[in-house]
């Protein structure tokens, strides 16, 4: 009799044994994809619009584009950015939607920059380096906010985190690197100094002629912040000058003594206290397990935090936003405390025991993230810049608003709404003034003024240090109202 031959049949393996067999790449990969869904989802239901800053960037290409000069100075008017404004002349070309196609773009860089950061810390150290540092990035919501505020800052961190990881994958790359770099200055001035140790490290071993051109290529993005300027003030140094000044009067300069101290506070507030210990701990690890790998996330730190005391010693702004380069690389070295196991050699006990500890410490933060984030306050916080833009158009666009421009200039509380209202009227510069302004007052005579009504609003668009914000807020004698609604109030007086 023949026997029967059996087959066995190999089970399935389970979930848990197929996510631990898949390829990090391949997941990362899988993630980004629905991250970008999700933020494009995001952006249609929680509609905001730019920053005081990027309003202006818009405006000042607005008016390149009509062919007059843009008006870098004026009563609290923010430093001019040369790239944002070559960007703000080309969206202006789509009429009144160009602020919300600044949104747009803007989350377009922050998903190009964490996915800069995801190739950054796989190239570097891991994949699971990379994808971890991504996921940190993603959850530092201040990252979120910024874009979702249309900050030329994310832009600026998408160009920088990208030349460093292409310069991370084949040293001495050059080419895109000194694009990215180029771009990057100018937008903000941080980057010349990662441009001119740039250009030091490429220089080093090469000849006379390369060297030359080298130089060229790292003095594109101070040449034309200073073409720019000397164009439009006839001061190539006005942005330099400008800024100084305008650091005293916001207060926001620190003494030499204060710089040190105001590192780790910055930090502490960008990252997290728990993030800012691990990325020590993973700095010192990363260094021990492979110098050479660390050696780019090293170099963004140092040059980050070089920068921003070279800042504060120059009498500059010093705020947190200008540390956000290096915190990016301490993301990078946090990722390998959680996950440098994977630099290891597979099967030792060290690699398990070290992926079982980080894997508490995920579980630990993910728990202690649900419980303590205030999610509502965010969702809070972007419905109400969605909001009183639209409650301030709705004002705006009344008849007898529109009507009682004619009789004379537009006066807000102080400087934070000026450029939405001239955004949104289509107004020039000297038609639209802040009541803060000295000269301007509480008496600002015939024309439309706006007053703030919503408790929350005026924390935002009437407070203000140089007066007395309820003298600003009172309409002044014989206006009449002409519109209001929950956020803002319209007074007109011919």
């Amino acid at each position: 009799m023949e026997s029967a031959t059996l087959t066995r049949r190999t089970p399935r393996p389970g979930f848990a044994a197929r996510v631990r067999a898949a390829d990090v790449p391949t997941l990362a990969k899988v993630a980004f994809v629905l991250l970008c869904l999700a933020c494009a989802i995001g952006i249609v239901v929680y509609p905001t619009y730019p920053n005081y800053d990027s309003y202006y960037a818009l405006l000042w290409g607005q008016e390149a584009l009509h062919g007059t000069l843009p008006h870098f100075q004026g009563f609290r008017v923010p430093t001019e950015h040369p790239l944002a404004i070559v960007a703000g002349a080309l969206l202006s070309l789509s009429g009144r939607g160009a602020d919300r196609l600044w949104i747009a773009l803007t989350f377009a860089s922050f998903m190009a920059m964490i996915w800069g950061m995801y190739r950054l810390g796989r190239t570097a150290f891991t994949p699971l380096v990379g994808l971890i540092a991504a996921a940190l990035l993603l959850t530092r919501f201040d990252f979120g906010f910024l874009a979702a505020r249309g900050y030329v800052d994310i832009p600026y961190m998408a160009l920088v985190i990208w030349a460093a990881a292409l310069e991370a994958s084949r040293p001495r790359r050059g080419g895109p690197v000194w694009v990215l770099l180029a771009l990057a200055g100018m937008l903000r001035p941080e980057a010349w100094l990662l441009t001119g140790l740039y250009f030091l490290w490429m220089a080093w071993p090469a000849t006379w002629p390369q060297r030359l051109r080298y130089a060229a290529l790292a003095a594109i993005g101070p040449l034309v912040w200073a073409g720019t300027d000397l164009i439009v003030t006839g001061d190539p140094t006005f942005s330099l000058t400008y800024t100084s000044s305008s650091a005293e009067e916001l207060g926001r300069q620190r003494t030499l003594s204060e710089l040190p101290s105001a590192v780790p506070q910055f930090f502490t507030s960008i990252v997290k206290t728990p993030v800012l210990i691990a990325s020590v701990l993973g700095l010192f690890i990363g260094v021990a397990l492979s110098p050479r790998d660390a050696a780019m996330p090293l170099a963004l730190l140092a040059a980050g935090i070089g920068t921003f005391l070279l800042i504060g010693i120059a009498g500059l702004s010093v705020i947190e936003r200008y540390l956000i380069v290096p915190a990016l690389a301490l993301l990078v070295f946090a990722a390998v405390t959680f996950g440098g196991f994977s630099m290891l050699r597979p099967g030792a006990l060290v690699r398990r025991l070290w992926a079982l500890g980080a894997l508490a410490l995920v579980l630990y933060g993910v728990a202690f993230t649900v419980t303590h984030v205030n999610v509502d306050r965010f969702r809070n916080e972007l419905q109400f810049r969605g909001d009183a833009h639209a409650a301030l158009d709705d004002v705006l666009r009344a008849p007898a608003v529109r009507a009682g421009l004619r009789c004379g200039p537009l006066t807000v509380p102080n400087h934070k709404l000026v450029p939405d209202s001239r955004w949104l009227t289509g107004l020039p510069f000297e038609k639209v003034r802040a009541r803060a302004e000295e000269g301007v007052g509480t008496d600002p005579g015939r024309g439309v003024h706006i007053y703030v009504l919503s408790r929350f609003a005026i924390f935002k668009h009437a407070w203000t240090d140089d007066n007395d914000p309820a003298a600003i807020q009172v309409p002044p004698a014989g206006a009449a109202l002409a519109a209001r609604n929950g956020y803002y109030a319209a007074y007109v007086r011919c």
